[in-house]
């Protein structure tokens, strides 16, 4: 390519052309005073004029030029083009936009035009769109627009929900909406602004997504509704987190009110209760029972301690021969290795049950059970259940110690019977209430027991009064009261007992004495009881001291007529137990003959 002159010598010097001189005059004047750079150029991309500004860029750099020369031959075909070509001036890097002009014989004119400012505002335009574009896909997780028939119109290149744009376009909303959903609107078809509303919408593969929503109207110059226009977020493992962190926190707030409720409680028993109450709303369940366990541990079988709701058999009843939920407390009440937490369907329940713990001994049992047309027991409702098992299995521990510690103040340590207090505030609360039939108190003291303590020790003596308390605790019904006074007298009180039921009592005890009698100190000195009996009648208003003082003088009296025997006590005078005359109290008896 041939170097372009200099140029005083290309603006002002000759040029040959075979069209007339007047022509190649015009031309020049042309490229003299066009506003921007211009060159003409003859066939041999020879630069035969240019002006001033062209000029300017000659001055530099002059790469651009030679990546024009290639381009230039376009114009021998006789064809305008155009060329945007960055030009390295003084003045920095510049955007030149050059026409190429064809003319007669194969010469042309190149004009250029500086297009800087328009190439820039290109690009800034551009790159806002690509920038828009793109803070678009990063801020959200597509974008849409609907038309004025409510379908989607617009959907962002990669789709949504797991759908393609051509699955989505066309189509209205509503189409991929949950059924539970129903008739509530949607953010695409919105008439005012919205910011981050929620909506649940079903994705491809059937799933429910949470999207949150902004979106805005589209209307026309005549204020018609034409569409609207918006994104969508993603926010469904955020929402079932946070789902998830209610869950836990809620659980941890029942978990706590029901320790609360074993913890802050002095009545364990009623606590339970409350526990039970707790349990089967926290769990929606229909009824919970709780069950605890004998002294003897799980072995000693399971007895129901609280329970709230209604009862299985109301729930559902069980048909004959199928299993019920006792028969599930007493499967896990046992050592042996099956699940902590047992979950199954029975006769139309749902039974859940967990075992409760302490030190790892099996102490108890938490049923609870609901229809088995709700909703399963779900990893929320196993959690919680095992929290509070673990709970029950220290109050039933605490209960368990409660217990001994009772035991130990109430009973008498050799035979286990009440001791004498316990004894007198028993009978008292006996006494005041017993207002419908008789009942029968015995006063026992044992005949020739301190020989038995003199010839063989008090061992032995021991093993006398652990036989005798056996004796008096053989057939009694709950509600009677048997009882040691101290050293070896005894006491009993029998409820609902007349005259005749009494004495029967009185004739199996001293048959009963007959079988101790290899523990006599000697055949001379036999083991035997004497026995003083009082009837308690109602309409007496008799206290109990004065029943006492009854037995105790019966049982005195049969002593004295030669011991082995027993003494009926007379009943008392109907009048007040006090004569307020003189301030005593009868103390007249009728013996019976000794059997």
């Amino acid at each position: 390519m041939t170097e372009p002159p200099s140029s005083s010598a290309s603006s002002s010097g000759p040029y040959s052309e075979p069209d007339s001189a007047a022509y190649g005059s015009a031309l020049n004047d042309v490229v003299l005073s066009y506003p921007g750079p211009a060159l003409r150029i003859d066939t041999d991309n020879r630069i035969v004029a240019l002006n001033q500004a062209a000029e300017g860029l000659l001055a530099g750099d002059r790469s651009w030029w030679d990546d024009l020369s290639g381009w230039l031959g376009a114009a021998a075909g006789g064809l305008s083009a155009s060329r945007s070509v960055p030009v390295l001036t003084a003045a920095g890097m510049v955007v030149i936009e050059w026409m190429v002009v064809p003319l007669p014989e194969g010469w042309c004119l190149l004009l250029g035009r500086d297009a800087t400012l328009e190439r820039q505002l290109r690009l800034t335009l551009t790159e806002s769109r690509q920038r828009y574009k793109d803070l678009v896909e990063v801020s959200s997780d597509f974008a849409w627009e609907t038309g004025p028939d409510g379908r989607f119109s617009f959907v962002s290149p990669r789709g949504a929900l797991g759908y393609a744009v051509a699955d989505l376009i066309g189509h209205h909303p509503s189409e991929f909406t949950l059924p539970e959903w129903g008739d509530l609107a949607l953010p695409f078809d919105t008439q005012t602004p919205i910011e981050r509303v929620e909506v649940w919408l079903r994705s491809a593969d059937g799933s429910p997504v949470s999207l949150s929503a902004s979106a805005m109207p589209l209307r026309g110059a005549d204020g018609d509704w034409l569409g609207s226009r918006g994104v969508c977020s993603d926010q469904t493992d955020q929402v079932i987190r946070t789902q998830e962190l209610a869950r836990v926190r809620n659980r941890e707030l029942l978990l706590g009110h029901i320790v609360n409720t074993l913890s802050n409680r002095l009545d364990v028993t009623q606590a339970l209760r409350n526990a039970a109450a707790q349990t089967t709303r926290a769990l929606s369940a229909d009824g919970c029972r709780i069950y605890r366990s004998g002294e003897a541990g799980a072995e000693a079988g399971m007895r129901m301690e609280a329970e709230f709701g209604a009862p299985p058999e109301d729930v559902a009843p069980p048909s004959p021969g199928a299993p019920t939920v006792d028969m599930v407390v007493a499967r896990l009440a046992t050592p042996e290795p099956v699940n902590e937490l047992w979950m199954e369907e029975i006769g139309g329940l749902q039974v859940l049950a967990a075992r409760t713990r302490y030190q790892q001994a099996i102490n108890g049992v938490l049923c609870v059970w609901r229809r088995a047309d709700e909703a399963t027991w779900d990893e929320d409702d196993r959690n919680l259940m095992i929290g509070v098992a673990d709970r029950l299995g220290i109050a039933h521990a605490h209960l368990a110690y409660q217990e001994r510690l009772r035991r130990l103040s109430e009973r008498d340590g050799l035979t286990s019977l009440f001791n004498r207090r316990t004894f007198l505030e028993r009978l008292a609360e006996q006494v005041e209430r017993t207002d419908a039939g008789p009942s029968a108190l015995f006063y026992i003291d044992l005949d020739n027991f301190k020989a038995v303590n003199d010839r063989h020790g008090h061992q032995q003596g021991d093993a006398v009064l652990k036989a005798l308390g056996s004796l008096l605790t053989s057939g009694v019904r709950p509600g009677d009261l048997p009882g040691r006074m101290g050293g070896d007298e005894f006491v009993l009180w029998l409820g609902r007992c007349d005259e005749e039921q009494a004495i029967m009592v009185t004739e199996r005890l001293l048959t009963g004495i007959r079988e101790l009698r290899h523990l006599s100190a000697s055949p001379e000195k036999p083991l035997g009881l004497s026995i003083g009996l009082a009837i308690h009648r109602s309409g007496y208003n008799e206290t109990a001291k004065a029943l006492i003082d009854r037995a105790d003088g019966a049982m005195y009296l049969a002593k004295s007529r030669g011991k082995g025997g027993y003494a009926l006590a007379p009943d008392p005078i109907r009048l007040p137990a006090t004569d307020t005359a003189t301030g005593t109290e009868s103390s007249s008896f009728e013996t019976q003959p000794q059997p």
